[in-house]
């Protein structure tokens, strides 16, 4: 997976967060928060006027995770386009947007669409060729 990482940050599952990855260039942000209940990933467009939130995924329910007494290492890394960015945690991959096709994938599969607008029409389910995305 070749990607540029912009953002890391070591943290206890729990223990709210929020880490910010900007792309290199271009608008598109990406920013994975720990509210202390849930794990969240969201796709954000400031140039878009009014709501900058493109799409959002869900990454884990604090009480499903176990060992939470030991620190993992969330990094936010982008494609050389710029258009594509992973959330990895511990160097797994766990959810990836696609700004380009409007698409986000991750391993919970929920929300199981965007109500939102017009990203990951079909779902947010994970599919492994999303990594290739990266090469």
């Amino acid at each position: 997976m070749s990607i540029q990482v912009v953002a890391e940050k070591e943290f206890f599952v729990g223990s709210p967060i929020v880490l910010e990855g900007r792309a290199p260039s271009g608008p598109f942000v990406a920013v994975f928060e720990d509210d202390g209940d849930t794990g969240f990933f969201y796709a954000l467009n400031p140039s878009v006027e009014g709501s900058p939130f493109q799409d959002g995924v869900h990454i884990y329910n604090v009480a499903n995770v176990s060992e939470r007494d030991k620190p993992v290492c969330a990094a936010i890394g982008w494609a050389i386009d710029n258009q594509k960015v992973v959330l990895l945690i511990n160097d797994y991959p766990h959810a990836i947007f696609d700004f380009d096709a409007k698409q986000g994938y991750c391993r919970s599969g929920f929300p199981p669409s965007n109500p939102s607008g017009d990203w990951s029409i079909g779902g947010h389910a994970w599919v492994e060729s999303a990594t290739d995305l990266f090469k």
